[in-house]
């Protein structure tokens, strides 16, 4: 885990600084306050933790609901005085039951912080596989050469419905497009979560190589 030292930190006179949890997707999920103790809990657990100012304990997100927080990586801003904690999060984050504690304004949603949820159900369908279940439990039963035919299957549907698919096409051929690359990308990312992975790590191996690309001098 990426973790700032410490000793580099700015707590404010109540021995507490704020810590944003925002999911790898990207979405904002909380914000809470850590002092020390806190900060060193969540680096020996793995599960954010923060220190409550009502309760004037420490307190690991989820813990009485099971909607935990694991921690992939701790920043702290250009001062040092606040955290940006990176988790994958366990169910939704909010008490009300949504995966916010911020409304949400739908003009500004994507579809990419809905990618981890359904990665998360694509793991408990792994964890659950079994040649009499759903059609995602057979498949993860099946193993990994099922599941690559069935992205070659799909991947051939793709070609096809892009062929038939043109700036004057009408809606239901736009319809079957988007349909055949919606059903790649799902046994793509089943692919991958197979092999312990995500779309997010695919993803990030495309970002690096953009970067890579941009920082090339032009000949």
């Amino acid at each position: 885990m990426n973790v700032p030292d410490p000793n580099t930190l700015v707590f404010d006179a109540a021995g507490l600084l704020p810590c944003v949890a925002q999911a790898r997707a990207g979405e904002v999920r909380m914000v809470g306050w850590m002092n020390r103790e806190a900060f060193e809990k969540t680096l020996e657990s793995g599960l954010l933790t923060f220190w409550s100012r009502s309760r004037q304990r420490l307190w690991t997100k989820g813990e009485d609901s099971g909607h935990t927080l694991r921690v992939l990586a701790l920043r702290a801003d250009c001062d040092g005085d606040t955290l940006l904690a990176v988790v994958d999060p366990a169910g939704p984050t909010c008490h009300r039951g949504t995966t916010t504690c911020f409304d949400a304004d739908e003009t500004l949603e994507t579809s990419w912080p809905w990618l981890a949820q359904l990665e998360a159900l694509l793991r408990v369908r792994k964890a659950q596989a079994s040649l009499d279940g759903s059609y995602t439990q057979k498949l993860f039963a099946q193993g990994t050469d099922r599941i690559a035919k069935k992205v070659v299957e799909e991947a051939g549907e793709v070609i096809l419905a892009a062929k038939n698919f043109d700036a004057e096409a009408g809606a239901a051929q736009k319809a079957d497009f988007l349909g055949e690359a919606a059903d790649l990308l799902f046994h793509l990312d089943l692919l991958l979560v197979n092999a312990g992975l995500g779309l997010e790590d695919a993803l990030e191996v495309l970002k690096s190589r953009h970067q890579q690309r941009s920082l090339k001098p032009e000949a």
